[in-house]
């Protein structure tokens, strides 16, 4: 198949996948969308293009790794909530050792990235976007390492979808036009932006219309030098590995980093040479606890993945089942437990790479979790959650103790109806997810973001600057772990799942948002082992969101009390959450979107799902 173009084979990919839609939609009512079967390999991820993308590299012999590094590309390319500037994090099961690596692919804050120099500015935090928001680019450092050290193609094969659809363009989704065009007047800030995005100016809609081919030559011209770079190496007798790694140098310390760190100090932003070539990707050991005998995987406190963690040693002391799915007592467990796991996130986690050292082994301490639920209010909510002490399950005392005596939501709580709309988009900011699985045993959990739309894009690279920065804090007294300072960073909020069940996976789980993710991935993982759920079931499944933990974009502000349901929740439930001090809002959909792999070790076939919102879907074989 080398010879045959990659239009013809998405085109092939993708009706043969809207065809299987119809045909199993028929014969499952019970869910909106059907399971996805495979036998040999699954390909899920926020749009069907990309997915269409992943299936291309299994057809050219390549693995989960492959796939899920083709995906991250195409979804790049096609600004779906994130784009090339970003930052990739993932979890990857490697099945010839038989080990869940995590990939460390965020970027760091830049030289001159201090409080003093976003307080010299009048600023509470870094700002939400704009130059001064960017942290240096992840996603391109972690697509080629992951590549080069589990996958099994060359990044040309990789990065083709990717430079077809930049070049030749692709058809603009309605949800993508219409982000453009709400946030066209901050994108007229930024040359390059406004000469990208707005393709109709001065017109009444400005942005490209729904169904518009969307062609980005500068960003193909970038990824087409990545490509060079590697065919270089090749000619030089390189290996694949070393090849790919070749590419990875010329994007952080070469010609292109070059052209990057030009246009960053033209637009304002504060990254330098030094910030790119000092960079760098970790492969880490991820953090672990378990849940009725279930091994659960996240990242480590650079991101607020041990918040899952933390929530299910608690709930593992209670009988979820006898509650019964989304009873009022059921959600107002969540609810509590979710805020104290989140009170702790909010204090003590950040770059594990940084001091102060974090007390991860003491908040994943079982005995930590016990002690924690006992602050739970049967009776009513508890607006004033606050960081528990994890030091003595680690044999510690807590220097930080002056800090938690004064800790308060009090100032950060919202309270105008337009702050709280506002809250309620940021929540939810930004981000896809990936999930990749195939016969040999490779998983790969991703969610990438950053660089989303209001972007600035950084002159004749096209490649869009991340925002990340307003993720971090100014005043150690908010968080002593997450103060900005150069080469940190961020606490984000991106976290994949993987769980295994008897040694062998039996979960691959990710969500898109920003702090709903997490309480979107425990909902969906208790609706698949407490509840009976298959995997598309539990990706439906209607969850709930509190709003009391203090928000990781823009203000950092919060909304205790806040519960957001689903609108089909009966009114007794409603009438008892209400007496107990919440205030509710509905929704339609409340599912995330998830997206889901699981794995029947039985029939030795795969299950993928995704929740019924959204353009998030998958194909499999």
């Amino acid at each position: 198949m080398s010879g045959v173009p990659y239009k013809f084979i998405a085109g092939l990919f993708l009706a043969c996948f809207l065809a299987g839609v119809f045909i199993m939609s028929q014969a499952q009512n019970k869910t909106e969308k059907p399971v996805l079967h495979g036998k040999h390999w699954v390909a899920i991820t926020g749009k069907p293009l990309a997915s269409t993308a992943g299936a291309m590299m299994f057809v050219k012999g390549g693995n989960a790794a492959d796939a899920a590094c083709a995906m991250l590309a195409a979804v790049c390319t096609m600004h779906d909530v994130l784009s090339w500037g970003g930052e990739t994090q993932g979890l990857i099961y490697n099945p010839k050792t038989g080990k869940v690596i995590a990939v460390n692919g965020l970027g760091v804050a830049p030289t001159g990235a201090t409080p003093e120099f976003y307080k010299s500015k009048g600023y509470k935090y870094p700002p939400a976007d704009g130059p001064l928001s960017a942290v240096t680019p992840g996603t391109p450092g972690a697509l080629m390492v992951m590549l080069a050290e589990f996958g099994r193609l060359r990044l040309k094969d990789v990065l083709g979808p990717a430079i077809e659809m930049a070049e030749g363009g692709y058809p603009m989704e309605k949800e993508t036009s219409d982000r453009i065009e709400r946030e066209k007047a901050k994108i007229k800030q930024w040359t390059y932006s406004r000469t990208l995005f707005l393709t109709h100016p001065g017109e009444e809609k400005e942005a490209p219309q729904p169904g518009e081919v969307f062609k980005q030559p500068d960003l193909a011209a970038t990824l087409k030098r990545l490509v060079e770079a590697e065919e270089q190496a090749l000619k030089a007798g390189k290996s694949r590995r070393e090849a790919i790694y070749a590419a990875y140098d010329r994007f952080y310390r070469g010609d292109i980093a070059r052209d990057f760190v030009a246009a960053c100090q033209e637009v304002g932003a504060l990254i330098r040479m030094e910030d790119l070539a000092n960079w760098k990707v970790y492969l880490e050991e991820p953090v672990m606890t378990t849940y009725r005998g279930i091994e659960v995987y996240k990242l480590n406190t650079w991101v607020q993945g041990p918040v899952m963690l933390q929530a299910l040693n608690m709930l593992e002391n209670f009988d979820l089942k006898a509650m019964g799915y989304n009873s009022a007592e059921y959600i107002h467990l969540l609810y509590q437990v979710m805020n104290l796991a989140f009170a702790d996130r909010d204090f003590y986690y950040g770059d594990p790479y940084f001091p102060p050292e974090e007390p991860i082994k003491g908040l994943l301490s079982k005995d930590y979790g016990r002690e924690r639920i006992k602050l739970v209010n049967w009776q009513a909510n508890d607006p004033d959650v606050r960081p528990g002490d994890p030091y003595p399950y680690e044999g510690k005392t807590n220097p930080f103790k002056h800090y938690l005596e004064k800790w308060t939501n009090e100032n950060w709580t919202v309270k105008d109806e337009k702050d709280v709309s506002r809250l309620e988009r940021s929540f939810f900011q930004g981000t896809t997810s990936i999930e990749a699985a195939d016969e040999e045993g490779w998983v790969v959990s991703l969610t990438p973001s950053g660089a989303w739309i209001p972007c600035v894009i950084a002159g004749k690279t096209g490649i869009a600057l991340s925002q990340r920065a307003q993720s971090f804090v100014l005043d150690e007294a908010d968080n002593p772990f997450n103060v900005i300072a150069p080469g940190k960073r961020p606490r984000a909020t991106l976290t994949p799942g993987l769980a295994m069940k008897d040694g062998k996976p039996f979960l691959a789980f990710a969500v898109q948002g920003g702090d709903t993710q997490d309480q979107n991935l425990l909902q969906f993982f208790l609706n698949v082992v407490e509840f009976g759920m298959n995997v598309q079931e539990a990706c439906e499944a209607p969850n709930i969101t509190s709003y009391q933990m203090r928000n990781s974009f823009e203000n950092h502000d919060c909304s205790p009390g806040k519960l957001e349901l689903n609108e089909k929740t009966p009114p007794e439930v409603r009438e008892k959450l209400s007496r107990m001090g919440y205030r509710l809002s509905f929704k339609k959909y409340t599912s995330g979107p998830i997206n889901a792999i699981y794995f029947d070790w039985k029939n030795r076939t795969f299950w993928g799902g995704s929740s019924n919102y959204g353009d998030d879907y998958g194909v499999v074989w």
